[in-house]
């Protein structure tokens, strides 16, 4: 298997063990309950999936009857039928984002950053100034959404990590891994404040998290950066392409 499946394998194994996931037809999804974010709740398809209209029909009522928006996340080549069937039923292509990984021995130390503090939160308010940190960083207004918070308890009371950057007393940044499986972790979450964009903070918090994705015995780390200049933060400390996500919904007047 290659790394790209063995990472989609992994998505879709870490979706059957979330605990409000269903099935529709070839579907698994993810469905958080308490958390609207759409990167929350998507669908994945069984490999070499050959979905039928009725099967795709299903799908969006599924995901509307629980006031979600259609959506999957999965690599084309993993279930090449797939995309033609949603195309056909009105989903919209969000976009095609490059797949990034990284093994332990290709991981570079990024430029120092004087007086950055990384440390795994532990305290209910660490935890709720890391969640406000991704929250406002992927454009949250107010406080985060409870889901936030969980995502990164969830990280550290299983084997996934969490972490919390302070930077001139001031939380600058937060992120977390995933727990692992078949030594697979992904990097997600990552946000920066604003205030503190532009200095080193995202590459050492990313450095940080991978090296201790390792040091628990993550054979990988993947993930999926948000533009090409954010990639070209992550290629800074090692991480290179190894294939191609496709993010695809419905829009809600649709259907």
């Amino acid at each position: 298997m290659t790394l790209a499946n063995a990472v989609q394998d992994y998505a879709r194994t870490l979706t059957q063990r979330s605990p409000d996931h269903y099935r529709v037809g070839p579907f698994t999804v993810r469905h958080h309950p308490a958390w609207e974010l759409k990167y929350a709740n998507y669908a994945i398809p069984d490999r070499d999936a050959e979905p039928t209209a009725d099967e795709v029909a299903a799908l969006i009522d599924a995901f509307r009857q629980r006031e979600r928006l259609p959506r999957l996340e999965f690599l084309p080549a993993w279930a090449p039928a797939v995309e033609p069937a949603l195309a056909a039923a009105g989903f919209t292509v969000e976009n095609r984002a490059p797949l990034l990984a990284c093994a332990p021995g290709g991981l570079a130390a990024p430029r120092p950053v004087e007086g950055l503090r990384i440390a795994v939160p532990a305290t209910d308010a660490e935890f709720t100034r890391a969640a406000r940190v991704q929250h406002h960083g992927f454009g949250g207004e107010g406080e985060p959404e409870a889901g936030t918070v969980q995502w990164l308890r969830d990280a550290v009371a299983g084997d996934g990590v969490a972490a919390l950057a302070v930077l001139d007393g001031t939380p600058a940044g937060a992120g977390g891994c995933s727990p692992a499986i078949d030594g697979l972790s992904e990097l997600a979450g990552l946000a920066v404040a604003a205030p503190f964009r532009r200095r080193g903070v995202g590459a050492a918090l990313s450095a940080w998290l991978t090296e201790r994705a390792f040091a628990q015995g993550c054979r990988a780390v993947w993930l999926e950066p948000g533009d090409p200049d954010v990639e070209r933060v992550y290629a800074g400390i090692g991480y290179r392409r190894i294939g191609e996500k496709l993010n695809i919904s419905l829009d809600p007047a649709s259907g």
